[in-house]
């Protein structure tokens, strides 16, 4: 079967329309500001704009189905397509001149990774910031699943995208139709964000920092607007209880969401991987807190406000927040906690691999993978005392067919391959060993901070251009989940069938 050429580049012309839209909201934020950069932004705005419509307009007798195949092509080159364009703002007000910096700091933005090379982020003008943090939020959920929600404008049906854009193994719907089920997503996302927004500005943030961290949070990104990240607001817990509470719903299924909106209480008490999910962050909350706690002589993290060692209350926030961003992916910093003894770096390194729920807006191999497979090895050693029955793992009372655990557990030798080999590379430009693990973990898995000389209270600068380069590969495969961008290296999959 041949490939629907024109719809591809029909969809991609849509989705340049899309960013330069959203660029245009950060005109208008810069505007509001006066911080000088208003035009250049507006420019940034309808380059792809203008590119979109003319793509889009010399494309419009296309066929209006789409397959498998072009899910794949839309969804990849969509995201590449949206990285593109989305540097322009970075390169044509002068705030990330390089091409290459500008390229992984526009990744990193999609890809909710949270990675910088920006040195004074609070030196950059409030529009670029703005369009910085709007870059997350709008990977946050999906490129694609955004754009399925108004596909029915263009006529096209977007269960394939949606299957490209979210290839995990957990297939809840909230409704038969994939473009409501979009919709609904979308408001549960949209309505989080407000509501986080207004609670961290009435805890003491400006309105500006307030939405960019919202945009940040909910995303699981992780780009701050102080240098400091939200270790600058150590000296208020409130600001960090709020983002620990929106962090936690983040790294959540949003379909359990829209249950507990639609009074569904049970079904989300019932759902093994949020109980999973939910036992994972208390334990490992209470490690870290005790190790915080009853070490009073370990060293005071060396960003701005340290924070009170010794203290129940304080050794407790940190350890909730750091572990919840490590495992949702988001990436903030309260602290340094490279300095919290070799066990707690290897233990947060450990953590960089477990990843939010499915459904979430989390990177990571993700909670219900690692379910799966601990459930199909206690289940091998069933089979191998009793090989004549049949013992099918089961998932939140149903089976899981044999073609989803194979899937699952593919996903996962091809996830540490994919992170072997990346350590490789790292070393390979003379990384040492701690920050080449840490490197190759943290962008895969979109975390954001990593180890050694790219820990939390760093940034990725130093590392040579080839080095960010495939940072943003690694963020790229990473963030849509291994398969849906490395079907496209394979030979076979561009043969005509």
């Amino acid at each position: 079967m041949k490939l629907n050429h024109k719809i591809i580049f029909y969809f991609l012309g849509s989705l340049l329309l899309f960013n330069g839209g959203f660029i245009l909201l950060s005109a208008i934020v810069s505007l509001f500001y006066s911080d000088g950069d208003t035009i250049k932004l507006l420019i940034s705005g309808f380059i792809p704009i203008a590119l979109g419509v003319i793509v889009m307009y010399s494309t419009r007798d296309h066929k209006k189905e789409i397959n498998k195949r072009e899910g794949y092509i839309i969804v990849t080159f969509g995201w590449l397509i949206m990285t593109l364009s989305g540097t322009l703002p970075y390169i044509i007000t002068q705030s990330i001149p390089n091409f290459t910096d500008a390229f992984f700091e526009t990744m990193s933005g999609y890809t909710t990774t949270g990675s910088s090379i920006l040195h004074d982020i609070e030196a950059i003008p409030h529009g670029v910031l703005f369009w910085r943090s709007l870059t997350h939020w709008i990977g946050g959920m999906g490129i694609i699943v955004l754009a399925i929600a108004i596909l029915p404008l263009l006529g096209i049906g977007g269960m394939q995208l949606f299957a490209a854009e979210a290839p995990g193994p957990s297939g809840d719907k909230l409704h038969p139709r994939i473009t409501d089920t979009a919709k609904r997503l979308w408001l549960i996302y949209f309505g989080y964000t407000v509501a986080e927004t207004i609670l961290l500005w009435v805890a003491g943030m400006t309105f500006f920092d307030a939405i960019n961290h919202a945009l940040a949070t909910l995303s699981t990104g992780g780009f701050s607007t102080k240098n400091a990240s939200v270790a600058y607001w150590n000296h208020q817990p409130i600001i960090q209880y709020i983002i620990i509470v929106f962090m936690y719903l983040a790294g959540a299924n949003f379909v359990l969401s829209y249950f507990a909106f639609k009074g569904r209480v049970q079904k989300i008490l019932k759902d093994e991987e949020f109980k999973l999910y939910t036992i994972f962050i208390a334990i490992f909350t209470i490690i870290v807190a005790s190790i915080i706690y009853f070490r009073a002589d370990l060293a005071v993290s060396s960003i701005s406000h340290p924070m009170v060692w010794g203290q129940a209350e304080s050794a407790f926030r940190h350890a909730l927040f750091q572990v919840l961003s490590i495992i949702t992916t988001t990436g903030f910093v309260s602290a340094d906690y490279t300095l919290w003894t070799h066990f707690l770096v290897v233990f947060f390194f450990g953590l960089m691999f477990l990843g939010g729920s499915a459904g979430s807006t989390s990177g990571g191999v993700k909670v219900v993978r690692h379910l799966i497979m601990i459930k199909n090895g206690f289940m091998e050693f069933k089979r191998s005392l009793h090989p004549n029955a049949v013992l099918p793992v089961r998932y939140n009372n149903k089976a899981v067919s044999g073609e989803i655990v194979f899937n699952v557990l593919a996903f996962f030798i091809l996830y540490m391959l994919s992170f072997i080999i990346g350590a490789l590379v790292f070393s390979m430009l003379g990384i040492n060993f701690e920050s080449a693990v840490g490197l190759s973990a943290s962008s895969l898995g979109n975390v954001g901070p990593a180890l050694g000389n790219f820990g939390p209270v760093t940034n990725y600068a130093a590392l040579p251009a080839f080095g960010k380069w495939w940072c943003s590969f690694l963020m790229l495969i990473g963030r849509l989940e291994l398969f849906t961008v490395l079907v496209l290296l394979t030979p076979f999959f561009w043969r005509n069938r």
